[in-house]
């Protein structure tokens, strides 16, 4: 479990092109959550899960340079649970310009890939391809990048490497 908290960080932090010698500049992140509370989005949360990955994704920024509240700023987002309100909170989100956009879920990343061609959008989802986020994982193209946890694409290399050790 932690490697892919790790991994999910890691791209995270390496979407927003942070570096230590830009510590001039102020880094803008937009995090959106499907659903829960804003309060989710921290290194303290209750749910333990959200807890982990927030706390994996900060470190990462912070060993790049990058503190919340210093030069990095953090605008949280919840669409509360109402899918029917994902498009309008994606406008909400495009709308503050932020450099980079996290997408919690495959419905939000579907809601903020149409607003906006241009923000980098990192995303965690299930199947990135089975929903149309993306084409292929090896080449997302356009502004998308990120973690697609159960793909079917993924699980067949899995089983071809698998073969491979035991056959």
């Amino acid at each position: 479990m932690r490697r892919r908290e790790f991994t999910v960080a890691l791209t995270l932090a390496s979407a927003l092109g942070v570096r230590a010698h830009s510590q001039a500049k102020q880094h803008r992140i937009a995090i959106v959550l499907a659903g829960g509370t804003i309060a989710r989005i921290s290194e303290t949360s209750s749910d333990p899960v959200s807890r982990r990955f927030f706390q994996a994704f900060f470190s990462e920024l912070r060993r790049l340079g990058d503190v919340e509240g210093q030069n990095l700023m953090i605008a949280r987002y919840s669409g509360e649970g109402r899918p029917a309100s994902h498009a309008d909170l994606a406008r909400e989100v495009i709308s503050h310009n932020p450099e980079v956009i996290v997408a919690s879920t495959g419905p939000v990343a579907l809601a903020v890939r149409a607003a906006t061609a241009t923000i980098p959008i990192v995303f965690e989802v299930v199947d990135a391809v089975g929903i149309g986020l993306v084409t292929n994982l090896a080449h997302p193209g356009g502004n998308m990048t990120g973690v697609s946890l159960f793909d079917a694409e993924l699980n067949a290399k899995r089983l071809q490497i698998l073969k491979e050790v035991v056959p």
